[in-house]
């Protein structure tokens, strides 16, 4: 049975990023009838942020994807928080030390900064391995006697990497060759006595059964290391698919947040201290989903519009492509626009998004507004602006489309619907008629109408203003429009 992870750390909120590896992993998993873990990867005390970890269960939650084991709901490879796993964390690094695979480190930062601050004066990079670790403070070097008092002091444990080739390969990007003199001999086990991510993701993708590992581009660099490990402890290792890094829109650098705040849109599923998420602006849940689909994978045809159901069906590993994927928000609203556009106006009132606005208007004139103006929408919280026209008289008007309009015969046309036409069942022919023996322009008549109602030239269709209002409420509206304009 294939399993799969996602391995957050609670350090902060969820960037897209990770929820779209999140989303991959589950299409994977489910494609192939297997079972999808989340696990918290929380060993780096210094950076644990209070709410992380909630905030992460909400964002999936919300997104529709659930785990089939996860810290909350349990299960038999648990637990999966691992700071509750220490132990076992303990006896694997104790395994690599007695075999030879793993040392014990006492440089301080200080040391390790002077040594870097010399290489880089002579223009080298300095890297903690088989060429450097002879000269420096470690136990390999030392006598047992000499190692019990040192164990005394403050130390890590490090991976030991012998002079070579790592051969590795990547489901996405295939065969890959690394130079073992590029590679570093990497903390397994930090001063606090806390696993690095390293050895804790290894031990437990082996513990917990994982057949597959979705994860980042950005932990490419680390899987040469990770392979050593497996190697080390003796295991079959995983298969492994790194994603594609998500881009700025220009396509220059990693999506962060602060090219989001630049660019007026969000990098987080829901709201974070402060700040609006995808769901907080007007996304529905399933044209965010959809708008991770297409960050990195595409189906091999047009189509582009996939519920979860469908991509979990057409997901393929080969389909994920290997450069970059640019993030593109002007592409997330026109998805969003589809999803809205699929809803009926009853459905559409029902989300949670506009609770406010049910408990201000009728829920009967409500869905009937909202089903004039749902094909406007581009985002959820549009509505309410769609839909102000329906219920309020307009606080302003446009003086240059009036100016325009006066000059090309638009009092004329007041009177015509004062007088006559507001009085009938608004025949479109009917003031097309008038508008042709008065050699009028008839946009110059639907521009007086939804000057009237509206205040503006942009809004809803003035014919279903019309048959929303009651009569009375199109001449007070009238009324109010001349006493500006005189």
């Amino acid at each position: 049975m294939e399993r799969v992870r996602f391995a957050p750390s609670p350090t902060g909120p969820l960037h897209i990023g990770g929820l779209r590896t999140a989303l991959f992993n589950y299409a994977y998993a489910k494609k192939h009838k297997g079972k999808f873990i989340l696990r918290i990867e929380d060993t780096d005390q210094n950076r644990w942020v209070d709410g992380a970890e909630e905030y992460i269960r909400e964002s999936l939650e919300w997104c529709g994807i659930e785990a089939d084991e996860d810290p909350f709901k349990g299960g038999k490879y648990g637990p999966y928080r691992q700071s509750e796993r220490l132990e076992i964390y303990q006896e694997a690094v104790q395994t690599l030390i007695n075999n030879g695979d793993a040392y014990y480190a006492f440089d301080t930062p200080e040391s390790l900064d002077e040594k870097r601050k010399s290489s880089e004066a002579r223009g080298e990079a300095f890297k903690y391995n088989f060429n450097t670790r002879r000269g420096l403070d470690n136990s390999l070097h030392m006598d047992s006697e000499t190692l019990d008092k040192r164990l005394e002091d403050p130390y890590v444990v490090r991976l030991k990497i012998e002079n070579g080739t790592t051969l590795c390969r990547d489901e996405i990007r295939g065969s890959i060759k690394f130079n073992n003199e590029e590679l570093e001999d990497k903390i397994l086990m930090k001063a606090d006595g806390y696993p690095t991510y390293h050895l804790a993701n290894v031990v437990d993708d082996h513990l917990m059964e994982i057949t597959t590992v979705i994860r980042g581009e950005e932990w490419l660099s680390s899987l040469p290391v990770h392979i050593l490990l497996y190697q080390a402890f003796g295991w079959d290792p995983p298969k492994f698919a790194h994603l594609p890094l998500i881009l700025k829109p220009n396509g220059k650098g990693k999506l962060s947040k602060r090219d989001g705040d630049a660019g007026g849109f969000p990098v987080f599923p829901l709201s974070w201290d402060g700040g609006l998420g995808f769901k907080e602006i007007g996304f529905l849940r399933d044209a965010m989903v959809n708008t991770m689909m297409l960050l990195g994978w595409n189906s091999g045809g047009d189509e582009e519009i996939f519920t979860l159901e469908k991509f979990v069906e057409a997901f393929e590993l080969s389909r994920v492509q290997k450069g970059g994927a640019r993030f593109n928000f002007e592409k997330s609203k026109w998805l969003n626009q589809q999803y809205i556009r699929g809803l009926s106006a009853d459905q559409l009132v029902h989300n949670p998004f506009f609770s406010p606005l049910l408990d201000k208007f009728t829920e009967e004139r409500l869905v009937r507004a909202a089903s004039y103006v749902k094909d406007r929408l581009v985002l959820l919280q549009d509505l309410e602006n769609e839909i102000h026209c329906f219920f309020e008289a307009p606080d302003s008007y446009d003086q240059k489309a009036i100016r325009k309009a006066k000059a090309k015969g638009m009092e004329g046309i007041l009177n015509f619907l004062e007088e006559t036409w507001l009085h009938e069942n608004y025949d479109k022919d009917v003031l097309s008629n008038y508008c042709k023996e008065q050699g009028i322009g008839f946009g110059v008549a639907m521009q007086t109408l939804r000057l009237i109602l509206v205040g503006s030239l942009k809004g809803p269709d003035v014919f279903d203003i019309l048959r929303f209002l009651e009569k009375d409420v199109i001449f007070t509206r009238l009324n109010l429009f001349k006493s500006q304009i005189s």
